[in-house]
């Protein structure tokens, strides 16, 4: 018996040095951790239990029966964050660059299997070559058994990936379909093809930091929802984002313990100008209105004219959604409309409430955005708070114009409820703008046409550029002081945290992607 123990500690050391000693130093070498140290530093200590430790891969072809590691380049199991339950997968660089075999896939799948029966988050850290070569097409149907494990798990147990280095080719499709990325500055990148294909085909020359880099996808494409220093860092955005969100798609909420005497929020009565024409950063008002330091923005570099990202609102995990009045005046674009209606689907995924904060002058116009589909993108925006099932409350802040007024939470596509500053404008324009077609006749025939265009627009703004008109018809539930805005929503939140909102019967609608 001793002597067989003995052998099974062996191989579990064996498996534990993934590659061997060298291609761990250089692994350190480059700032990056193994495969490992990140689940060790992921998971809460003496929680992880790994899956599949001896697996090995079964290629005899160009010499591969003589190069066996055990756990094949991947690391698989399960374990609790913060005394929750996740699954975990980490490729092992040290083994064949991480490169993804027929075994490595089943791995993967065996844990994201799991994940789904028992419903809790599966978490994958990405450092990966690519597909193993010497597999041919077994290598290429693993890719696809997890991309189909990646949709039927959307929407039913949150999905994260973190890139701690390469992700090319095939092996992008996964993360694409995770609700949240994580890449690492300087060691990861993400592209369907490198920098030698793209050259030899386009002719450009591009490196794989500008190609696909954390800077690119974060600012660029919008690929990746987050970025981080290091390793570690990285590690720490995973934990994080989890504590905002649920087990499952059927799990509660868990609300974390809150005492406050007083919720009035004297400074939010300063935040806005008192020119229409001056901006404001969005983010005082979240800050204001939520729990203190709770803010977790996401997609802070792309498509800044809309900010998004979870808080709490007195221990409650919420989304918010909200204009920017710092970047393009918070004009809706093909970009935030796209970034704004993939937030609030995670959101009414997970049964997190979503706060949206307006302060928006309508869509953007020009060729460039006509050409390139604002129309249809943005009405994924307009669609996905449609369809939203969550509680959803509005606060107009400044400017709802047009037909983004509608867009934004509006009552009549369904907010819970609906409130308004005393600076709120909602109209269908501006009052110039709408002064200038109006009383065209009037203007142009004046002595002083400047003159009669300031007392037109005066008058318009009297008539329309308020939130009383909205309120007089209900469209607007209360016109609050600015002060009172967060006692407002936690009395809100709390009254709607038993909502049910049933929707037609029908397969899935046809979201205009």
């Amino acid at each position: 018996m001793k002597s067989k123990l003995e052998i099974l500690n062996q191989k579990i050391e064996e498996g534990k040095l993934g590659g061997g000693k060298k291609r761990i130093e250089a692994q350190h070498k480059k700032g990056k951790l193994t495969a490992r140290e990140r689940i060790e530093l992921l998971m809460d200590p003496g929680s992880f239990e790994e899956i599949g430790a001896l697996v090995t891969h079964r290629t005899k072809d160009f010499g591969m029966e003589d190069q066996q590691f055990y756990g094949d380049g991947v690391v698989t199991g399960y374990g609790t964050v913060n005394g929750r339950l996740v699954y975990v997968f980490a490729q092992d660089f040290t083994v064949f660059g991480g490169a993804l075999s027929e075994t490595h896939a089943e791995k993967i799948c065996r844990i994201m299997d799991m994940a789904m029966k028992t419903g809790a988050p599966m978490i994958g850290l990405n450092d990966s070559g690519g597909a193993r070569i010497q597999e041919g097409v077994r290598s290429l149907g693993g890719y696809a058994d997890i991309f189909y494990r990646n949709v039927q798990s959307s929407g039913v147990i949150p999905q994260i990936s973190a890139i701690m280095g390469p992700c090319a080719g095939g092996a992008v499709y996964s993360p694409a379909m995770t609700d949240f990325t994580i890449m690492v500055e300087g060691t990861s990148y993400m592209f369907v093809t490198g920098p030698n294909v793209v050259k030899t085909v386009t002719n450009e020359e591009v490196t794989s930091e500008e190609l696909g880099g954390a800077s690119t996808h974060s600012t660029k494409s919008g690929v990746t929802h987050l970025t981080a220093v290091n390793d570690v860092d990285c590690i720490m955005q995973v934990k994080k984002l989890l504590s905002y969100m649920p087990q499952n798609c059927e799990d509660v909420l868990q609300k974390l313990p809150y005492t406050c005497a007083d919720e009035t929020r004297e400074g939010l009565e300063k935040i806005i100008p008192e020119s229409a024409m001056v901006p404001y950063d969005m983010r005082d008002v979240i800050n204001g209105i939520c729990d203190e330091h709770s803010f977790f923005e996401i997609h802070k570099y792309y498509a800044d004219n809309i900010v998004v990202g979870f808080a709490r609102l007195a221990g409650r995990s919420i989304g918010i959604v909200a204009n920017q009045p710092m970047s393009l005046a918070g004009v809706l674009d093909i970009e935030s409309s796209k970034k704004g209606a993939r937030f609030t689907r995670f959101c009414d995924c997970f049964n997190i409430p979503l706060l949206v904060l307006v302060d928006v002058p309508g869509f953007l116009p020009g060729t460039d955005q006509e050409w390139h589909g604002i129309i249809s993108n943005g009405a994924k925006l307009l669609y996905a708070l449609s369809e939203a099932t969550v509680p959803r409350v509005t606060v107009i802040t400044r400017k709802a114009y047009g037909g983004a007024y509608d867009v934004m939470n509006s009552k009549h596509i369904g907010a819970d409820m609906n409130y308004a500053w005393p600076t709120a404008e909602i109209a269908v324009m501006g009052a110039k703008g709408a002064s200038e077609i109006i009383f065209k006749k009037e203007i142009s025939e004046a002595e002083d046409p400047a003159a009669k265009l300031a007392e037109k627009e005066k008058e318009y703004a009297e008539l329309f550029a308020n939130p009383y008109t909205a309120a007089e018809r209900g469209f607007i539930d209360e016109v609050i002081e600015p002060k009172e805005t967060r006692k407002k929503l936690i009395k809100a939140f709390a009254m709607l945290e038993n909502k049910v909102a049933k929707r037609p019967r029908k397969k899935h609608g046809n979201i205009p992607l």
